[in-house]
This record gives C-alpha cells, sequence and structure tokens, in this order.
C-alpha cells in the first residue's frame, strides 16, 4: 500500500509578507478546527501561578506539539461526563451506556478510543488498543516479538534512539542473558551528516540479517525530524527474517501511516504530542492481525495464540467474569491488554480524537506539508549559506519529514535564542548543546503563527548572533 508522493510547495516573491500568510489562512479548509483548542495566552504561558485560560488575551505562538499538544476544547466535556458518571451511577459506569454522554461504559470505552484511534495509524480496529504508556507498550511487545536465539539475537536501532527506547531495548537482551554491547546494533548517519539514509538502513540489514532478531526504528526521529521509509523499510527486513517494530511517539497524529497495508509486526506511540491527549495520555500499540489470531482447532479450552504478557483484561468478555482461571485471549490487539484501563484517561483520550474523527490524516498531512514547507522559505530567505547563524538538520524532501524542523544554531546561541522566544510568547523545544525544534502543527497552527516566528526569531538571532560568519 502506497501514499500519493508529496511535493514540495512553490511560495511566491511576496510570501515574505504577513498579508500573503493571512492570505493563506483565509483559504485554509481546515482553518475551522483551530477553535477546537484552547491555546495558552503570551500572559499565562510565563506566569508562576495557576491560571485560567487567558481567552480574552493574545494567544501564544505553539510550536511545540512535538513534545506536548495544546488542550481540546472537549476535554473538559468528556472529562465532567467521566466524573458525573462516576458520581451517579458508581460501578454501574462499567456496565452502562448513558443517553447523553459522549462516552460508552467503561468496559468498552478502549474500544471507543481504539476505532477513532486506528484511522490515525492506517489500521483495523482489532489491530489497535489503547493502553499503558508508550515504554510499557515497548516492554509489552517486546516481550512476545524479541526471541533471541543462539544465531539470531541483535537488535537493530537508531543511534540516537529516545532514552526510554534504548533502556527498554538494552534491558530485554540483558534479560534474555545476553551482552547488549554484541547484541545492540545502533545504526548512524554518514560523518557530519544527520540524516540516516534509507539505504544506509538496508545495508545494516543486509550486514546483520543472519544474526538480527529484529529491527526497531523511530517513525519520525525525535531529534532531527526525519521520517523514515516505513513501508520499503519494513518489506526490506521482513524479506531478510526480521521481526519489524516502529515507535510512533512523533508519527502518530502527525505522519500519514498505513500500518496494515504495510504489513508491520507492530508498532507503539504516546497521545501527548501531536494527539493532544494529555500529559502522560494513555498510549496505543498495534498488532498486526496475523499476529493476533486466536486458534480454537483443539477446543474452546486450549486456544492457541501468540504469546504475550498476560492480563485479565486481555480475556475475551464472555468468560471475563467467569474467575476460572482459563485465559481466553480477545482476537487482536485487545488480547494484549494487561489490566483494567483509566476511565479517566480514556476520558481525555476520547476528547482529543473526537478532534480527529472530524478530518482525515490526508487532509492533515496536505496542510502540513505547505505549514512545514512555508517554515522552511521563509527561514532561508534573504539568507546566505556562509552567514547564516544556524542550519536546518531536517531532510528538505516532504516525504521525509513531518510538521518539525530541528534549527541547530551556532555553539553559545541557544540558551539567548531560547529565552527571547520565550519573552516573546514562543513556545518551541530546545535540545542540548544547539537544536530549536520547531513543530508547527496542522490542527491548530496557523501560517501567520509560522510568519510571526520566523520574524521574531530572526530578530532573536540578530541580537544574540557575535557576527562571525559560518553556519553550525
Amino acid at each position: 500500500m502506497t501514499i500519493a508522493r508529496l511535493n514540495k510547495p512553490d511560495f511566491p516573491a511576496n510570501a515574505g509578507t504577513k498579508e500573503y500568510a493571512a492570505s493563506l489562512d483565509a483559504a485554509d479548509p481546515l482553518a475551522y478546527l483551530r477553535d477546537k483548542f484552547i491555546i495558552p495566552s503570551k500572559a499565562n504561558i510565563n506566569c508562576k501561578k495557576l491560571a485560567k485560560p487567558g481567552l480574552s488575551s493574545e494567544p501564544c505562538i505553539y510550536f511545540c506539539g512535538n513534545s506536548l499538544g495544546i488542550q481540546p476544547k472537549a476535554t473538559a466535556n468528556y472529562m465532567e461526563a467521566q466524573l458525573d458518571t462516576w458520581s451517579s451511577i458508581a460501578v454501574g459506569g462499567h456496565f452502562t451506556d448513558l443517553e447523553g454522554s459522549p462516552l460508552r461504559q467503561w468496559q468498552l470505552l478502549s474500544e471507543q478510543a481504539a476505532e477513532s484511534m486506528c484511522k490515525i495509524v492506517g489500521a483495523q480496529p482489532d489491530e489497535v488498543a489503547a493502553m499503558g504508556t508508550l515504554t510499557a507498550n515497548l516492554h509489552l511487545l517486546l516481550a512476545s516479538f524479541y526471541k533471541p536465539t543462539e544465531m539470531k539475537h541483535k537488535i537493530l536501532m537508531d543511534w540516537k534512539a529516545f532514552p526510554s527506547d534504548h533502556y527498554a531495548i538494552e534491558s530485554h537482551i540483558a534479560w534474555h542473558g545476553l551482552n547488549p554491547e554484541n547484541s545492540m546494533v545502533l545504526i548512524g548517519p554518514e560523518e557530519g551528516e544527520y540524516e540516516i539514509s534509507t539505504e544506509k538502513i538496508l545495508s545494516y540489514i543486509d550486514e546483520h540479517a543472519e544474526s538480527a532478531a529484529l529491527i526497531l526504528l523511530p517513525g519520525i526521529q525525535y531529534y532531527t525530524g526525519q521520517l523514515f521509509d516505513i513501508p520499503k523499510i519494513t518489506a526490506y527486513a521482513q524479506s531478510r527474517n526480521l521481526v519489524v517494530g516502529w515507535d510512533l511517539a512523533h508519527a502518530y497524529a502527525n505522519a500519514e501511516l498505513k500500518l496494515h497495508g504495510w504489513n508491520v509486526d507492530f508498532a507503539a506511540w504516546c497521545t501527548y504530542k501531536y494527539g493532544n491527549a494529555g500529559p502522560g495520555a494513555m498510549a496505543g500499540l498495534f498488532v498486526h492481525e496475523r499476529h493476533g489470531r486466536v486458534d480454537y482447532s483443539e477446543g474452546e479450552d486450549s486456544p492457541r495464540f501468540r504469546h504475550r504478557l498476560t492480563g485479565w483484561y486481555g480475556g475475551d468478555r464472555s468468560v471475563r467474569f467467569k474467575m476460572d482461571n482459563k485465559f481466553k485471549p480477545i482476537p487482536g490487539a485487545g488480547g494484549f491488554q494487561i489490566s483494567n484501563p483509566s476511565a479517566i484517561d480514556l476520558a481525555c483520550l476520547c476528547a482529543s480524537l473526537s478532534v480527529f474523527d472530524e478530518t482525515s490524516m490526508a487532509e492533515l498531512r496536505k496542510k502540513s506539508v505547505k505549514l512545514t514547507a512555508y517554515l522552511e522559505h521563509l527561514l532561508l530567505k534573504d539568507t546566505s549559506e556562509k552567514t547564516r547563524p544556524f542550519c536546518i538538520i531536517t531532510p528538505t524532501d516532504p516525504e521525509a519529514r513531518g510538521a518539525q524542523l530541528s534549527l541547530l544554531l551556532k555553539p553559545g546561541l541557544l540558551q539567548n535564542v531560547s529565552k527571547k522566544l520565550q519573552e516573546g510568547g514562543i513556545v518551541c523545544d530546545k535540545r542540548e548543546p544547539g537544536v530549536v525544534r520547531v513543530a508547527p502543527t496542522p490542527l491548530y497552527n496557523t501560517f501567520t503563527d509560522v510568519w510571526m516566528f520566523v520574524d521574531y526569531f530572526k530578530s532573536a538571532l540578530n541580537e544574540t548572533h557575535n557576527g562571525s560568519n559560518g553556519t553550525c
């Protein structure tokens, strides 16, 4: 399964004007979605005292959805419905669908989330489960899919994997009595580069095919913002007899995904970044249907299924309350569930998903490509590579990136530039030693936001830069 190729937009000579940015906003068919969110005010983002949202104040420019998305207005309504259910019918909330509530009974609430979430990742509803947290889900999936042998024991991974991924993989290797120094293979870019080419990843697969059991990569690399060629890498690794998993923390609700069609073995993601479900929100996982089948050919009491760390909530509802300790897994990803999921967390997740239900990832991605291309165009406009005090380390090809651009500043500039951005009511993320990660999000950011950010960013650079030549 393929996705139509993305072409980088062209911009006219007057693209550097605020009026042109406003014209793009006026023509944006998704502009109405911005009103679905509470955008922090400039007055509040630097406040040290708990405050109500500054709805009448000037909104900040929020380009930090790659760390934490902002709150949907629906969240308060969904939370109120959940609390009212709990206070009015208590334990009955597990089994009762209440008229007027946007939420199903608690027993079915994870399925409600999965039915919406599967459209974001390109999966069938029974291939997705809303549960746990990203790292916990990775541990559960690795427990099921990482089966090292004496010959095939290595895990191939990104050289700059997010620390929790690194820790999880390292710990599973050690759990099996293996040495991470021998069983962890880190794939990095060529010397002096930041992008890891698909060809290099494929060459590592070839080099270690006889000794590798699994490859686990990020869909989008958190530091550089590079979007990997998931379908090509998946197909090639599987052709060399590797199990393929993806950490989609930065790709979920950002890139257009087709996990089922791409035949991915498993994947996991968090929902608090581009997914806007709240800090530490309930995460999601994907298990391809072929791995979630339950075989009853040997009788109802002897189901055969892929081994996993099992829990009560992964058991089929038809027998869940028999309490006979005979595990009958739910077919699909639901059978990987462990415990009764938090209904409060699911309420927040379903609230954010209700916004995604009003559009599609194809439409969001279309706008995102244009937003990020406009950001890149303005950043590079009227500057030369020799004198520019920053460089963009995110791939320039829209096929190889999501919403984020990572700007690597010259040494010594990061702290002062970040401080000036904060003072100007601009929220974006910094990563030591010198990267500012800028992520215009199509759900709630505008082209005018992009224009204002670049105007302020360049002013902050001019005030901070010491005037010497060179980039990063």
